[in-house]
C-alpha cells in the first residue's frame, strides 16, 4: 500500500512539471500568421505579475507599422496596435492557457480563448471563441518566432 502511494505521488508530481513544461513553450515570441500564410505580426506571451498571462503585439509585419484600433471600445479605442495587449486574463489549465481573453484588432471584438502548444509542430494553436465553451469560434497556428531583431 505505501508502495501505492508513492507511485501516485510522484506520478502526480511529474504531470505537474509536464503540464508546466507545456506552458512554459507557450510563452515567448510568436508570429500571428494570415491565411494566405504570410506573417502578420509578432506577439509576445508572458506571464503578467498577478500571475495570469497575457500577450501583446511588438511589431507589425504587414500594412501600416502606425496603425490604431479604430474598432476597438473602451480604453483601446484609437490605440496603436505595437504595445496593445490583446491576450489578457489567461490561466494555466493543465497543458493550455484558457479562461481568458483575445481582442482582434481588426474588428475591435475580443473572444474568449484558449492557446494549446502542439508538440508535434512545435507551433501555438489559438483558439478564438464567441461562447465560453468553446464550440463557436476559429483556430489560428502560431508560428514561433525564435530570435528576433
Amino acid at each position: 500500500m505505501k508502495t501505492i502511494k508513492i507511485l501516485a505521488t510522484l506520478l502526480f508530481f511529474f504531470s505537474c512539471f509536464a503540464a508546466y513544461g507545456q506552458i512554459g513553450k507557450i510563452t515567448g515570441k510568436w508570429y500571428t500568421i494570415e491565411e494566405t500564410g504570410a506573417k502578420k505580426s509578432l506577439v509576445t506571451i508572458y506571464r503578467a505579475p498577478d500571475g495570469t498571462y497575457e500577450g501583446k503585439i511588438e511589431k507589425l509585419l504587414t500594412g501600416d507599422p502606425n496603425r490604431r484600433c479604430v474598432n476597438c471600445t473602451g480604453a483601446d479605442k484609437d490605440k496603436p496596435l505595437i504595445g496593445m495587449k490583446i491576450i489578457k486574463g489567461m490561466k494555466a489549465d493543465g497543458q493550455k492557457l484558457s479562461k481568458g481573453t483575445i481582442l482582434d484588432p481588426n474588428n475591435g471584438k475580443i473572444y474568449s480563448c484558449t492557446i494549446s502548444y502542439d508538440s508535434k509542430n512545435a507551433k501555438l494553436k489559438v483558439k478564438g471563441s464567441l461562447d465560453k465553451t468553446g464550440l463557436l469560434g476559429r483556430t489560428q497556428i502560431w508560428e514561433p518566432a525564435g530570435l528576433v531583431n
